[in-house]
């Protein structure tokens, strides 16, 4: 039986950031650490000080963790990145909260004594007799100790403490992974030792010296001599803790940050002991009850809440695509959400399975075809940079300049010249849309055709004519292509958020597109008719939506669903890129540190590729399914830091061994990020827990 221990986080926005700049902003992003491993980065949020990121994380840790860290930075051009604040949460504090939490967080100051990192190796032992006692302490040696010197090392030493006596370790120089293998003896008092056994402590300090200034403190660890006393002597790896545990909020000054965090804890059966629940639920598809009588699914759905019906609907996706049975899945749960509901207007709107099984789907088969449609006209806008105001309200003349070359536009002008550009980057995306009906994923259309027949059989009366587009509509337009549009980061569109001005035009974007997808019907009933202007290309555009849906659906559904639906469907995205240094073992042969070689890497879901350049045509592979094994390397192996090794098993069945090592580079924004995980190669854990999650 194995453990799982997932993380589920999501850094939504921050409020009342500090301003670092002389300009009166910030450029606030956000770093995460679990321990002591970064995990994720943000995309920065250019001069604003309420920004929002919307950034959603998974994480699957094996061993467990202690704490969770956000800390707000400011990016800078010149000089160092600034520290805004941090939270940091425990894993308890997690645990605590079942369903998880949702919450602002006020932000403390980062202190660098409270910024410690590493484990040390120890062994610790009372010698009595009858004319002494002595506290022996086997100092071995420490690892990941975090890095206090502009070398990106530290020059640690180890120090034992115990009423009032000390004792240290030699120096040793530049490294994060000292080895002493040194052992302090204390003289200890034997009246003392009597008035402490129950109350006393042992504390092992670990410092970075310095030869000016004073020394920085790297960790410590406090024993209880009571433990000592036990047999046999107490021996092992110990987590170093910060001095103390006190923290400032700076009561708000240092703003706040939105946070959504839920932990969960389960245990994994071997797979055999799935097939069971595997059978139950094929034969709720493959052999459907009536739609007025439970299932495994609908009991399944009662049993589930609203906020992890998401969860549950993306792990039931999946087992339907691997099992080839994704379409039958899709047209039971809407089958039944059809027959249930009376009124058209309300027909998927709430957050069921049906509709959240829908919308994980698309994302899961549908990511590569939105890319092809939406991906150039996205770039466009960005790359342009228009200014796009309809709202009377929100119309800021002094950013219309260059509109006008004879001086200011007026409020007429920026109106008219925001129509003219939102009319054709809208006329864009439709034309994009309705000329891409081959490009959609098969197992798609045949979703939506098996969708619009229960519909029409559901509402069959003349005057619900639109309910059968509005089904398929409201999945494609409203839960896919507007969101995409509104926010293209958390689609892969874009590497980073879009600043204040694309911003505001993406908004009124998305909002005509939501209007697209609900066939124009509520226009001019809401309170923003400022967007008038726009309504006679939105009902252009209906036209055109109509036909491409009747296209859309126009796929022979038996030749489709024989089709290995997991394999054809689900693209390859990058995961991450950037340099690394690599060596390819060849035999037994000894290595030097000179034998690595600096390529760039992309890792996908698929394979990780490297070349001489970003830019360079030829690329090696790396296939993830011939991925064995990836381990870290002692870092006195090639004396280098931060070294894993690849294992891989080619069709022959040998084992092949690739080193890589990872170099740590504050440019961490030069690094592309994926959709929703925003980090760079900075650290083999960071590499080997995306490697093996892409497994």
């Amino acid at each position: 039986m194995a453990r799982n221990t997932s993380l589920y986080f999501r850094i939504v926005e921050g409020r009342n950031l500090p301003a670092k700049d002389v300009s009166g902003t910030s450029d606030p992003y956000c770093i995460v650490k679990v321990d002591n491993e970064v995990v994720a980065r943000t995309a920065t949020v250019w001069k604003n000080l309420n920004p929002f990121w919307g950034e959603e994380y998974t994480l699957h840790l094996p061993m467990g963790f202690h704490t969770l860290t956000f800390y707000v930075m400011d990016e800078d051009n010149i000089g160092h990145d600034d520290v805004i604040g941090k939270i940091s949460l425990s894993k308890d504090v997690i645990a605590a909260q079942h369903k998880g939490f949702d919450n602002w967080l006020n932000l403390t100051r980062v202190d660098p004594d409270q910024e410690v990192q590493g484990e040390i190796r120890l062994a610790l032992e009372l010698h009595r007799d009858a004319q002494r006692s002595s506290l022996h302490c086997h100092v071995i040696e420490a690892r990941d100790l975090a890095p206090r010197d502009i070398s990106g090392t530290s020059d640690p030493f180890t120090r034992i403490i115990y009423n009032n006596l000390s004792a240290e370790t030699s120096i040793i120089k530049k490294t994060r992974f000292p080895h002493w293998d040194e052992t302090l003896e204390l003289s200890l008092d034997e009246g003392d030792d009597d008035d402490d056994d129950e109350g006393g402590s042992v504390t092992v300090e670990v410092w970075d010296w310095d030869m000016v200034g004073k020394n920085d403190f790297l960790g410590k660890v406090e024993i209880p001599l009571s433990c000592l006393h036990r047999s046999p002597p107490l021996q092992g790896w110990f987590r170093l803790l910060p001095l103390g545990n006190t923290e400032d909020d700076a009561s708000g000054e240092l703003g706040a940050l939105r946070l959504k965090v839920r932990l969960a804890e389960d245990r994994i059966l071997p797979s055999v002991c799935y097939q069971p629940l595997i059978k139950l639920l094929v034969e709720a598809v493959i052999s459907p009850s009536k739609v007025d009588e439970p299932s495994p699914l609908t009991l399944l759905e009662e049993v589930t809440t609203a906020e992890s019906r998401q969860d549950v609907a993306m792990t039931l996706v999946k087992i339907y695509l691997g099992q080839g049975l994704v379409v039958p899945f899709l047209d039971y749960l809407n089958t039944r959400e059809v027959h249930s509901t009376t009124d058209p207007n309300t027909l998927f709107r709430s957050n069921s399975l049906a509709s959240k099984a829908m919308e994980q789907f698309m994302k899961a088969v549908g990511m590569l075809y939105l890319h092809e449609v939406l991906k150039p006209i996205i770039n466009r806008i960005f790359e342009e940079r228009k200014y796009v105001e309809l709202d009377p309200c929100k119309i800021d003349l002094s950013c219309s300049r260059r509109i006008s070359f004879k001086g200011l536009a007026s409020e007429a002008e920026v109106r008219e010249s925001s129509v003219g550009l939102l009319q054709t980057y809208l006329s864009s995306i439709m034309e994009a849309i309705v000329s891409s009906v081959s490009q959609c994923p098969p197992v798609m259309r045949v979703v939506f055709k098996q969708l619009r027949k229960r519909v029409e059989e559901q509402f069959p009366e003349p005057e619900n004519e639109d309910v059968k587009y509005l089904a398929i509509s409201g999945f494609f337009f409203l839960r896919l292509f507007a969101p995409a549009v509104l926010t293209p980061k958390l689609f892969h569109l874009r590497e980073h958020h879009a600043d204040t001005r694309t911003s505001r035009t993406l908004l009124l974007l998305a909002k005509a597109l939501q209007s697209v997808g609900n066939l124009g019907l509520q226009l001019g009933h809401g309170k923003e008719q400022w967007m008038t202007p726009l309504h006679p290309s939105i009902l252009c555009s209906v036209v055109s939506v109509k036909d491409f849906l009747d296209k859309l659906i126009d796929i022979d559904h038996d030749n489709v669903c024989e089709a290995p639906q997991r394999a054809v469907f689900l693209p390859s995205v990058i995961v991450k890129e950037g340099f690394l240094q690599k060596y390819k073992a060849k035999g037994p042969q000894l290595l030097t540190r000179f034998a690595f070689k600096k390529l760039y890497f992309w890792l996908s879901s698929e394979s990780l590729s490297y070349a001489k350049s970003p830019s360079w045509q030829v690329r090696s592979y790396i296939s993830i399914a011939s991925v064995c094994a990836v381990e870290r390397v002692d870092e006195h192996a090639f004396q280098l830091q931060n070294v894993m090794q690849v294992i891989t098993q080619d069709t022959d069945g040998e084992l092949h061994t690739t080193y890589l090592q990872c170099k740590v580079t504050r440019n961490t924004h030069s690094i592309q990020y994926p959709i929703t995980h925003t980090y760079s190669i900075t650290s083999p854990d960071t590499l080997r827990q995306t490697l093996q999650a892409s497994q």
